[in-house]
């Protein structure tokens, strides 16, 4: 037994230098892990600060970038609307151009169709005015030629006759006395033709 108790009291310590040395260890890895957390703190508040740094410049860039990029834009826009009018001038006179082209051709075929709508109009009146013709002819009725020329007949009779009738009323020096004696005296013979005043 003196034997186990000796080895007993060996292997105590040995446990006590174990302990002792693990107790040690725990302390120096508990040391090692509150640096790091630190550590982990320090670079926290070094990338806050460095952030808010970059931040501020890359907010200054960005306000620098937005403005130049404001005013490339204003001068792009105003390159875009000049370029747009000038487009616009090119497309209005290429249309006036092509328009009025086109505006004289169709006035020219216009006219064309004119033409041959008051022909074809005026040979249908012609042929219209044959027939109306020919069926009052055939019913007996006569032409407008034919009615003005019994009018103008009707025009240089009346003119006559008016005529005769004053050469008949103008009293005759001798001859006259005479020819009214021997009418007086014959009594069965007409009298002369009076003139109508129409």
């Amino acid at each position: 037994m003196a034997k186990k108790t000796a080895k007993k009291k060996v292997a105590k310590k040995k446990v006590t230098r174990k302990s002792a040395a693990s107790k040690n260890v725990a302390n120096q890895a508990q040391d090692y892990a509150h640096e790091i957390w630190l550590a982990g703190l320090g670079a926290f508040a070094m990338a806050q600060d460095e952030g808010s740094k970059l931040f501020k410049q890359s907010s200054k860039r960005i306000d620098d970038t937005t403005s130049k990029m404001v005013g490339e834009s204003a001068k792009l826009f105003e390159r875009l609307v000049k370029e747009g009018s000038k487009l616009e001038n090119k497309g209005r006179k290429m249309a006036t151009d092509a328009v009025g082209g086109v505006r004289g051709d169709v006035e020219n075929r216009m006219d064309e169709v004119r033409k041959s709508a008051q022909t074809n109009w005026d040979k249908l009146e012609k042929v219209f005015e044959q027939r109306v013709a020919r069926a009052l002819s055939r019913l007996g009725v006569p032409t407008s030629e034919e009615i003005r020329e019994l009018s103008d007949r009707v025009a240089e009779l009346n003119k006559r006759v008016t005529e005769l009738a004053r050469k008949q009323q103008a009293p005759k020096p001798a001859a006259s006395k005479k020819v009214a004696k021997k009418v007086a005296a014959k009594p069965d013979e007409t009298p002369a033709p009076k003139s109508d005043p129409a």
